[in-house]
């Protein structure tokens, strides 16, 4: 089997597993992740932090923006601008008003100012003990890891996932980015 098609049969499994992992997971678990972010995690400021705005069972992130945002952080949010393109982001505050975006997203108005995120908290449908994630299929965050760590310009990725999402490996190529950290509910984790 290619990797094509082994990531794909994966996305079927993992698609499940983290509703599964949801359901057992504490109902306090994004507030929970965000302790073991702020725990692990050091903030240099000024930072600009990009989240996501949760989708099918996504662990929420939006608790950890608003404590990193009450930090000096500024927040963002990315904006799909089209397919085989790296990922834009607008910044964002609590409260902001959101556009519907693809697939279901929800995304910064186009008066928004664009920024560049330092920190990207990446949702993913499973990761590994390697750093690697297995997201929807799109390449998006793969692109826009690639494009921001391109010359001197340093962004961290952490994937954000319930623990249950951990699989024993990701099926790799060229084009997936490692994450530096994987945090949820449990722990967090640095992959050098």
């Amino acid at each position: 089997m290619d990797v094509f098609d082994a990531k794909a049969s994966l996305r079927i499994i993992a698609r499940n597993a983290r509703q599964g992992s949801r359901a057992q997971a504490p109902a306090n678990s994004p507030d929970l992740a965000a302790d073991k972010f702020l725990e692990s995690i050091a903030i240099e400021l000024p930072c600009v932090v990009s989240g996501y705005w949760p989708i099918q069972g996504e662990l929420d992130p939006r608790p950890l923006l608003t404590r990193l945002l009450r930090r000096g952080c500024r927040g963002a949010l990315p904006v799909i601008v089209e397919r085989e393109r790296p990922l834009m982001f607008r910044e964002w505050r609590p409260g902001d008003a959101l556009a519907s975006g693809p697939f279901g997203t929800s995304e910064p108005s186009a008066a928004a100012a664009e920024i560049t995120p330092d920190i990207l908290i990446v949702p993913l449908l499973a990761f590994d003990n390697r750093g690697y994630r297995l997201g929807y299929g799109g390449g998006y965050y793969d692109r826009t890891l690639r494009s921001l760590r391109c010359g001197a310009q340093k962004c961290m990725a952490v994937g954000f996932a319930y623990a249950g999402q951990k699989v024993e490996a990701v099926p790799v190529n060229d084009t997936d980015e490692r994450l530096n950290w994987v945090v949820h509910e449990n722990f967090a984790k640095a992959y050098p």
